[in-house]
């Protein structure tokens, strides 16, 4: 995530937009769960993908899960640490993450629900200094060569007092779960069933690359697909009943969650209105032009988000209604309508229920 954006994706949002009515037209309007605020953390990558899940279990008739965040990221810190250790520190490490983090957190440490483990600061969290204090000590086992071989106790003892300490089982339903029975048992939860998606033309198309972002410290690997095909899964997807996870840039001027769009406007007078026009022109986008912002660092993942849904405006646009983690923020209440030309040319990743994709892309991708 940009430095410039972690102010933004981090703080709780406590303004207010008076409400609006959308003028758009409901194509497809899929479950999801409530809307969440992250506060003062840097684990969107965290809120959207977990509440990807939870939309995936009420389309599935598993029911509603409300699931626990912190228990995710206090294990992907363990994880984002073994790696800073054994690449010498030579590696990223902060709060960032991709959607594919929570999809491995949950395969390797299991789930559990929001009741079991919520962390020391609540329901909106906070996680000043965390950070900080987990890369110093990291950095300080570093400087003493064999490391010590119990380095680890002494970082999980920092996670235990800013995060909480999580329970080995509890009870659910009625019933005693660990983590991992949990995810198996009651979420059916099988980490095969997600793909990552992205859109690329400095790597061969329907082929995987490790996608060059700093947040992808796991190294995970992306289907890479033609920008066409890529807007075509999205739109196909939602309208067959799937959501998505969305990892996109934020950081410009056109994204107005205050205002409840995103969109490429063409002229700056349309996105300073007080009430945006979503028939308001917006420039043209391409794979060169999305290729172009990409490697001069303008766009790069600012922030991982939910997409739920599809609409469309009076003049025939695609708009994708999508589910934030910054609370009860705009017109939309936490939703954000994104056009389809904004959503061209700043998504950097997608997370897609593999079910999602045809049998000719499935092919096509040798899945």
């Amino acid at each position: 995530m940009k430095k410039i954006f972690l102010m933004t994706c981090g703080l709780a949002f406590g303004f207010s937009v008076c409400a609006q009515e959308a003028p758009l037209k409901k194509i497809k309007d899929n479950a999801a769960t409530v809307v969440k605020n992250q506060g003062q953390t840097g684990t969107c990558w965290n809120y959207s993908t977990t509440s990807l899940i939870e939309s995936e279990e009420m389309r599935k008739g598993m029911g509603e899960f409300n699931l626990s965040e912190m228990f995710p990221a206090r294990n992907v810190y363990i994880e984002k640490a073994k790696n800073y250790i054994l690449r010498q520190g030579k590696a990223q490490f902060g709060e960032g993450g991709l959607g594919h983090d929570l999809i491995r957190a949950i395969a390797i440490y299991g789930a559990m629900p929001q009741e079991a483990f919520q962390g020391v600061t609540g329901e909106i969290p906070d996680h000043s200094g965390l950070e900080l204090a987990l890369k110093s000590y990291l950095d300080t086992v570093l400087t003493k060569r064999p490391i010590a071989s119990n380095w680890l106790a002494g970082y999980e003892q920092i996670l235990n007092q800013k995060l909480g300490t999580p329970p080995a089982n509890f009870d659910y339903k009625g019933k005693n779960y660990t983590p991992k029975t949990f995810a198996k048992e009651v979420l059916k939860f099988d980490a095969n069933d997600y793909v990552n998606i992205t859109s690329f033309t400095h790597h061969p198309y329907y082929s995987t690359f490790v996608l060059e972002a700093p947040d992808n410290f796991a190294n995970g690997s992306f289907y890479n697909l033609p920008l066409n095909e890529m807007l075509s899964l999205t739109k196909s997807a939602v309208q067959n009943g799937y959501t998505v996870m969305w990892d996109a840039d934020v950081s410009s001027k056109n994204f107005q969650q205050k205002k409840g769009y995103a969109m490429l406007f063409a002229d700056d007078a349309d996105v300073k209105a007080d009430v945006l026009n979503p028939n308001a022109k917006e420039k043209a986008y391409s794979p060169e032009l999305r290729q172009q912002l990409y490697e001069d660092l303008t766009t790069q993942d600012d922030h991982l988000m939910h997409l739920v849904g599809l609409d469309q405006s009076t003049d025939g646009k695609y708009f994708f209604k999508v589910k934030n983690s910054w609370g009860d923020v705009g017109p939309f209440k936490g939703y954000i309508e994104v056009s389809e030309p904004y959503f061209a040319i700043n998504t950097v990743s997608l997370v897609v229920p593999k079910a999602a994709l045809s049998p000719a892309l499935k092919k096509k991708l040798g899945i």
